[in-house]
Parts: structure tokens; C-alpha cells; sequence
């Protein structure tokens, strides 16, 4: 059975849950110095779609590697109909895309939103991540985020590897949070203490199985199970049983139905459709799953893979969340580099400010 932990917590500290009200959604655009080089005009389609769709709700930032981008996308947002009042273009060069990863987690403080900016060292030292790691500085020094604080942590932690419900329960991986490439020497209690210190964690219900062919994450939570509500988790079922990772996900489900909710009850399951299997074009298998949606104010943004079970998680996904409109963007290009719809965007609460940056 996982184990959930409990102890000493920090009432003042909360970090909230997706479905929560919104100030806004970042987003780093990808460029041709960059794994993207090669598929970037597709690539770059889909990151059009899903900025349109975020930036008609709430604001909308996207980073840009040089100016010349900068003007680039913000003329061409603003000619697709994107409100300039709800987009702000910021300098910031990076090594990739995957905002979620890279970009602070928001707790709240007695209400008030601080971003945490914990470190970011390419999913393991996979990847070359220097600039990522400092994307979220550059913003602060250059007002950004106005005058919500933003505090340097000294961790490992990638905003993918968790999930919150808003009131302290947290899902994630012992795969990924305890790999020795992230935390070397930290075990499961030292992490559970800097959850608790840091974000307010009550309780973290760690999975032992769960897997996705050509997931390079060590098994990011956003790709296989979500909380939809703080008694209510979706996950990616499968049902391909000669699938390589098919056991795990088994292993996986029985796990979710073993958990408990804070009030001791099981939790309500919901299973995500299995989409037709994804391949890059030297035959390797893409980690296609509809975990990875991004919940936004009145709405939820479904990544689609041009397969015959997008309708079918639309429908699974408007029961969990009826009062928003389930908007289907297509992510085909985005898993060619083995991430999603959810691990390119980072959303900030309510209470956090967007500026434009400062000159100079």
C-alpha cells in the first residue's frame, strides 16, 4: 500500500490546486536552438492554439529567447485576436520548453502568494538546463511578477512531479522525487519535511508503480494520475496488455484504489481512456496520455492526439469539471519530445501580479 505521510504542518502555508481561480499561464516558447529545431513550425502551431485559449481567459506569459521573438509572437497573438491586455512577452533565454518544470511553484502565505523557485537540473542531469533554471530569476529582476515575492529554494523539485488538491494532500512518485539524481542523500522523510516546511503538505500519497514508454521524467505524476477534486483523482488507464508497461499500470490502479482521502474514505476513480499507440519516426513509442490536461478559469485545455479516444476523454473530463468547456488542442507534435500539454504550462493563482517587464 503507499504510505501517506502526516505530521507537524504549517497552517499559515497552502499550495493551491489547479481548479483554483487564476491570475494567469506561463509559457516558454520554443526556438530553433533547442531539441524543437527540427519540427519547430508544427510545434509552434500547437503553442499558438494553446496561447490563444489561455489568453481569452487570463493573462497570458510567454518567454521568449530574444526580442526579435518577442515581437514576433506578441504581433501575431494580438493578430489572432488575443486581448494586449491580457499578454505580457518577456526576454528570457532557455535550453527547452517545459515551463511546468522549470518555472516557481506558488504557495500561499497567509493568503499571499510566494514563488518558489526551486531548482531545476534537467530531470536528473539528463539535459542541459542552465538556462532554464534561471529563467524564473530573470523574470523577477525584470518585474515580472510585480511585487509577489519570489525565494530560491535549494531542492530539486519539478512543478510535474506533484499534484495538489488545495487542502494538503499531495500525489507524486517515489520514482522521481526520491531518483538520487535530483536530491542525492534526501529519503522519503527529508522530502516529506521540506513539503511540509516548504509548501504546506499535510499528507503525500507516494506511488511505487506507474510508467509511460518514453516518459524521461522518472515518472512524473501530471502523466499518469490527477486530483479532479480533493476526493476525486483521474488517471491514465491501460489497456494494451502487451504494452511494456502495462504490469505497472495495473499495479499502478491498485494502488489509487488503496488510497484515502483526508477523511479516511476511498477516493472516487476515474479512468482516462488508453489513446492508439505513438511513434517517432525512428519507431520509438511517444507517451501519449490525457493525464496531462491543464485546468484553466472556465475551462480545461485536453491535449488530442488525432485519435479515436480524444472525444471519449472529453466526455470523461467534462463529468469531472461541468461547469468549464472542455477545449481540445492538438499535442501530436509536443509528445514528439515526450511531454504534454500540462508539462509546457505553468499556472499562478489569482493573487499573483503579471507585468510587463522593465526596460533596460
Amino acid at each position: 500500500m503507499p504510505v501517506q505521510c502526516a505530521g507537524m504542518t504549517t497552517p499559515d502555508l497552502r499550495l493551491p490546486a489547479e481548479w483554483e481561480p487564476q491570475s494567469g499561464v506561463m509559457l516558454t516558447w520554443p526556438h530553433a536552438n533547442s531539441d524543437w529545431n527540427e519540427s519547430l513550425s508544427a510545434v509552434e502551431s500547437s503553442f499558438f492554439r494553446i496561447a490563444i485559449e489561455i489568453a481569452r481567459r487570463e493573462m497570458l506569459l510567454v518567454n521568449c529567447c530574444d526580442a526579435p521573438m518577442a515581437n514576433r509572437i506578441h504581433t501575431r497573438l494580438c493578430e489572432q485576436g488575443v486581448p494586449q491586455q491580457n499578454l505580457v512577452t518577456a526576454i528570457a533565454p532557455s535550453d527547452d520548453s517545459w515551463a511546468r518544470d522549470h518555472g516557481p511553484l506558488t504557495r500561499l502565505h497567509k493568503g499571499d502568494p510566494e514563488l518558489m523557485d526551486f531548482v531545476f537540473n534537467g530531470w536528473g542531469h539528463k539535459y542541459p538546463a542552465d538556462q532554464d533554471n534561471a529563467i524564473t530569476r530573470r523574470l523577477a529582476r525584470c518585474g515580472v511578477f510585480g511585487n509577489t515575492p519570489v525565494r530560491s529554494v535549494n531542492l530539486v523539485l519539478e512543478g510535474g512531479s506533484i499534484d495538489s488538491d488545495g487542502t494538503g494532500s499531495l500525489l507524486t512518485t517515489r520514482r522521481c522525487l526520491l531518483d538520487p539524481q535530483r536530491n542525492p542523500g534526501l529519503d522519503s522523510e527529508a522530502i516529506e519535511k521540506h513539503l511540509r516546511d516548504l509548501l504546506g503538505i499535510e499528507r503525500v500519497l507516494w506511488l511505487e508503480n506507474g510508467e509511460l514508454e518514453g516518459d524521461d521524467t522518472n515518472g512524473h505524476i501530471d502523466m499518469l494520475a490527477r486530483f479532479v477534486s480533493p476526493e476525486h483523482i483521474v488517471y491514465q488507464q491501460c489497456t494494451e496488455p502487451d504494452y511494456p508497461g502495462y504490469a505497472a499500470l495495473q499495479a499502478m490502479e491498485a494502488e489509487l484504489r488503496a488510497l484515502r482521502c483526508a477523511s479516511g474514505k476511498p477516493y472516487q476513480l476515474s479512468a482516462l481512456p488508453w489513446p492508439s499507440p505513438k511513434y517517432k519516426d525512428n519507431g520509438e513509442r511517444l507517451p501519449a496520455s490525457y493525464a496531462n490536461f491543464l485546468v484553466i478559469n472556465g475551462a480545461l485545455l485536453q491535449p488530442a492526439y488525432e485519435d479515436s479516444q480524444d472525444d471519449v476523454a472529453a466526455t470523461q473530463l467534462q463529468a469531472c469539471f461541468p461547469d468549464r468547456d472542455i477545449i481540445q488542442l492538438p499535442c501530436l507534435p509536443l509528445i514528439q519530445q515526450f511531454g504534454s500539454l500540462h508539462c509546457v504550462t505553468l499556472q499562478f493563482p489569482s493573487a499573483v501580479e503579471f507585468r510587463h517587464p522593465n526596460p533596460g
